[in-house]
């Protein structure tokens, strides 16, 4: 069966050629509400599909974004996932989206990919041991977005919380609320992941501020499956913390696991907050204090910044866009 073609389009619709292409490519500028309607209409009866490596070859663009994870199971990485998919549906791109799993070898091969795959840009969450293949990147003039990492030495335009604040906002919770032995607990910072180690140094600051001591003991990082043996760690000093702040979703995971575990009572034997809102968070019993990040914003910030590189719209910002995150209260604290 022949393949149906634009001029096909076009003799049907009693338009030319030039006006259909217009019309797939949404320029509906100089064509009348009517015309729009009978071309519509006709790619409708004719069941008409796009011939879209035609359309990429000619505008020298496949429409397609890559996004790299560095890990899925986060549930900020999901919603940052889900609005930068939404963003780009709008402007007439698809997104391709890879999990690293936090391991360098993976995201580099994932990029490599993509890149082969000839996507207009990427949006990366950085694993930090790829410098050699950012660095490439920016001198291939490739449109690249940090999203929740940074990398000091790199001039890349990156979205992220300020994570000193977050962790500064978790610990005046708990200092509002008569808590001076805090401790915190994050996954692994073993390749400086800058926002775990942000709200560490976070957390350093806000104990400072008040004059309280910072017990080395207390703060805690691990990789995810090590976590319930650092709460043991920490549960099993001569004076155990009296709060918690969970560096993330999925030590707070552990956190609230291990509590329950040892049959210890929110906020009674220990208070909990968790940097990242959770869905669980307001119907667990009892409900959780969160630090909640604007991830909806910022997955817009970086895509209108990713898609202003790939239309060369201007100077590319290579500046560090942090976000305020904000305290919703609940009843772990």
């Amino acid at each position: 069966m022949k393949k149906l073609t634009i001029a096909d389009v076009a003799k049907h619709a009693n338009v030319s050629k030039s006006t259909v292409s217009q019309y797939l490519n949404e320029r509906y500028e100089y064509m009348s509400e009517k015309t729009r309607k009978k071309i519509k209409d006709t790619i409708e009866e004719l069941n008409y599909q796009p011939n879209i490596l035609a359309r990429s070859l000619k505008q020298k663009s496949t429409f397609t974004i890559g996004v790299v994870v560095a890990n899925n199971v986060h549930t900020f990485s999901t919603n940052i996932i889900r609005a930068i998919e939404g963003y780009f549906y709008q402007q007439g791109f698809h997104i391709i989206v890879c999990n690293a799993d936090d391991e360098p070898q993976k995201e580099k091969n994932y990029i490599e990919m993509l890149r082969a795959k000839q996507v207009d840009g990427i949006i990366i969450f950085p694993t930090g041991d790829n410098l050699d293949l950012y660095q490439q990147m920016i001198r291939d003039q490739f449109p690249i977005v940090f999203m929740d990492r940074t990398i000091a030495e790199l001039d890349i335009t990156t979205v992220m919380l300020d994570n000193h604040l977050a962790a500064k906002l978790a610990v005046d919770h708990f200092v509002e609320k008569g808590y001076r032995n805090i401790a915190i607990v994050t996954t692994s910072i073993i390749r400086n992941i800058s926002p775990r180690v942000e709200r560490i140094q976070g957390y350093r600051e806000a104990l400072e501020s008040y004059g309280f001591p910072v017990k080395e003991e207390y703060i805690k990082t691990a990789p995810a499956e090590e976590i319930s043996e650092a709460l043991t760690e920490l549960f099993s000093l001569d004076t155990p913390p009296e709060a918690v702040l969970a560096g993330n979703d999925i030590v707070l995971n552990e956190v609230l696991r291990f509590i329950k575990n040892r049959n210890l009572k929110i906020p009674n034997d220990v208070a909990v907050i968790g940097i990242d809102e959770v869905p669980f968070a307001d119907f667990y019993t009892p409900t959780i204090t969160t630090v909640k990040q604007p991830t909806v914003e910022m997955a817009h910030l970086a895509a209108e910044q990713l898609l202003s590189q790939i239309k060369q719209e201007r100077v590319i910002d290579t500046g560090v866009h942090r976000f305020k995150p904000t305290l919703i209260p609940r009843f772990s604290c």
